[in-house]
Formats: C-alpha cells, structure tokens, sequence
C-alpha cells in the first residue's frame, strides 16, 4: 500500500478511534476550518475545469504552485450545506498543500471511506472521490511539468 501524508496518516488514525457519533461531530469540526478559495486566485463564476465532476455540494479545486516543486490545494465549495465536501477540502488542503507532488499522486481515492466511512451514499462517495483524484490529478501534472523541465535541462 502507498504511504499517505504524515498528517493524513495521523488523522486517519485517530479517526479510526472515534464511534460514529463522535467521527462526525470531529468532521463537522474540521468542515468549520474550511477557508473558500481567495479572490485573489478565482472569482466567481468558477471555470468549469476546476468543477469537481459529480459533486453535489459545487465544489472546485485549484493548485497553485510553490516554488518548491510542492503545489497549496484551494477549494471552493458553492452549497453552504456541503459540510462533507467542506470537511474533505479542508483535509486535503491541510494534508497536502506543500507536501511533495509525488506524495499527493499516490493517495488512493478511496481514502474518502477511512475519512467518513462507508455509510455515504453512492452520490456523495462518487463527488468526494472526484474531490481525491482532482487533487491527485494536479499532482500528477506537476510532477510531469518537474519531469520535463528536469529533463529540458540535462540536454541544455
């Protein structure tokens, strides 16, 4: 199995320890440290290609480069009753904002079940999933830009 993010691991682990009563009050808790997405980087309307395909909470995901070759994840999340996407973005920015893009690539999108169990439904496990692999789709592409440029510069 592929080794999650230090902070990812320690989180899973102890939401592992909680009943189901207190994993979703601890989530509720997470989903209140959801910062949206700054003006800064994206104003609405958001464009599409940064839409969570089958999300019903709205939710879209930026990545922003750092000059580390790391990427910070943003989340926008358009329903104010998403508060598993909400939960979720704020896992994920926290998790993995900064951590190196191979890392972020590696997370299986079936995490979102050892994050909130497997009580969801099928239209909220699939928008979550898509929330995962859109995080792990830009890692992929930023460690294909540091491949390219590696390799752009050993022919120089």
């Amino acid at each position: 199995m592929k080794r999650l993010s230090e902070k990812l691991e320690n989180l899973l682990a102890y939401l592992e320890t909680l009943d189901r009563t207190e994993r979703i009050q601890t989530l509720i808790d997470i989903a209140h440290r959801f910062r949206p997405v700054s003006a800064a980087l994206a104003v609405r309307p958001y464009p599409k290609e940064h839409r969570v395909p089958g999300c019903e909470s709205e939710a879209y995901v930026w990545a922003e480069p750092n000059g580390d070759g790391s990427q910070t994840f943003h989340f926008a999340v358009e329903n104010p009753q998403g508060i598993s996407a909400m939960a979720l973005a704020a896992i994920l920015g926290e998790s993995f904002s900064g951590v190196p893009p191979e890392e972020v690539a590696a997370v299986p999108a079936d995490v979102i079940f050892r994050i909130f169990g497997r009580e969801l439904s099928m239209g909220k496990s699939l928008g979550l999933m898509n929330m995962v692999n859109m995080v792990r789709s830009a890692a992929v592409a930023r460690v294909r830009e540091k491949e390219q440029l590696a390799a752009s510069q050993e022919n120089c």
